[in-house]
């Protein structure tokens, strides 16, 4: 099976990422509702859980997609990239973390983790800083 071209690639991408960002919006809105507004503002729980089942699905998508090489293209971008990247990024870091570990690049997951959550972290104050400063 070929590839698809790049217009249906895509469309998998944008109707799985809306698909992904309605399901992260109301799974945030349902652990706030079971929590409580109290709990969610005082731990993010709801990103927390969102985090972790969106790396348990795409650990699941991972293998499925192992078993039937190119021909799962079609899925990887609707149900990887799209909605799992809509439902939480976090699932992508956390493939792409298991794949340099089983490459034997544990040193290089270590960096890449460090950094991405040292730079991101730095990234968001420096936004925050900046709307601070000019708003």
């Amino acid at each position: 099976m070929s590839p698809p071209s790049p217009l249906v690639a895509s469309a998998h991408v944008a109707l799985g990422g809306a698909i992904g960002s309605v399901l992260r919006y109301q799974v945030g809105r349902g652990v706030t509702h079971w929590l409580g507004v109290q709990t969610v503002t005082a731990f993010p729980w709801a990103t927390l859980i969102i985090n972790v089942v969106g790396s348990m699905a795409m650990g699941l998508l991972a293998g499925w997609l192992a078993r039937h090489g190119e021909s799962g293209e079609p899925m990887r971008l609707l149900l990887g990239v799209g909605v799992l990247g809509g439902f939480t990024t976090f699932s992508a870091f956390s493939l792409e973390m298991m794949v340099l570990v089983e490459r034997g690049q544990a040193g290089s997951a270590f960096a890449y983790a460090a950094i991405s959550v040292l730079a991101g972290l730095t990234a968001l104050y420096v936004g925050l800083i900046v709307m601070r400063v000019t708003g």
